[in-house]
């Protein structure tokens, strides 16, 4: 039976009126879906309840690569400028990887002694991104900095060492200063903690079974027995944890850090810093 001419008229109408339904619903659902895909909102919720956190970017950012080389050992910087956080002092600062299994992989309690507040670690990102670094104030309020990284596989990349070799240099730790330092101004001091950091997503490639989760979940930083900062880790930060931190010694004393991992095991090192001269 032959169609009449207005039946075929209004069978395109309709068919053009579709196409154009879904192409202004198109723009809609994927912006939708990318919303729906972003765990931030819930992560905030889930870690800082209702409380409000502000923008901190006139003050706060994180320095990442843009696109990781390794997705393993991502090198990370949350940097502050102090001169535009006036009456401003840092509390505690928690870094938030949105997409990792373990979403928070660090929390940095810092002293008051603390002089310049800015932190540099390593991390493991498992896909892209991103990363939100939330800082507390001495006040009580709450001020957040973001970046974008795009890396993947970073939580089950295999370890550079086999367990019975990370096993070996458990726990040895290394300080490095600047060797030559102005009095009065700080340093940056960075340390290193021999751990492979297991985030129980790795395979051990000889026996291909998957490695127990162990890694370094505390870290006790004093200066001649006063705190100068505490770190709670997890199995987002990278393999052989890294920290980097200022300090100002104004005279001789001594670093002592103490880290504990998952299973129980401590470790202990101290090491004289001369004063700045």
């Amino acid at each position: 039976m032959r169609l009449s001419r207005t039946a075929c008229i209004g069978q395109a109408l309709s068919f053009l009126l579709l196409l154009v339904i879904l192409a202004v619903a198109a723009p809609r659902t994927a912006a939708a879906d990318e919303a729906s895909d972003d765990p931030w909102p819930d992560l905030q919720t889930a870690i800082f309840a209702d409380r409000q956190i502000a923008d901190g970017s006139s003050f706060m950012h994180l320095e990442a690569p843009a696109r990781a080389a390794d997705a393993a050992v991502v090198p990370l910087e949350i940097k502050f400028d102090p001169a535009q956080m006036p009456g401003l002092t840092v509390k505690t600062i928690t870094l938030v990887i949105d997409k990792n299994p373990a979403p928070v992989a660090a929390v940095f309690h810092l002293a008051a002694v603390m002089p310049d507040p800015s932190i540099g670690t390593r991390i493991r990102v498992n896909e892209y991104t991103n990363i939100h670094a939330v800082a507390e104030m001495t006040d009580g309020k709450l001020y957040m900095a973001k970046v974008f990284v795009k890396a993947a596989g970073g939580c089950s990349a295999p370890a550079v060492k086999t367990p019975a070799e990370a096993v070996a240099h458990l726990g040895e730790m290394k300080l490095k200063l600047p060797p030559d330092a102005t009095a009065g101004q700080a340093r940056r001091a960075q340390l290193m903690i021999r751990h492979p950091n297991f985030s129980g997503m790795q395979m051990d490639q000889v026996t291909r079974y998957y490695i127990p989760a162990k890694f370094i979940e505390a870290i006790d930083i004093t200066y001649d027995g006063k705190p100068l900062m505490s770190v709670e880790g997890n199995i987002s930060l990278s393999e052989n944890p890294f920290i980097e931190f200022s300090l100002k010694p104004d005279q001789a004393g001594e670093m002592s850090v103490t880290a504990r991992d998952s299973d129980g095991a401590v470790f202990k090192k101290a090491w004289p810093v001369p004063a700045s001269s």
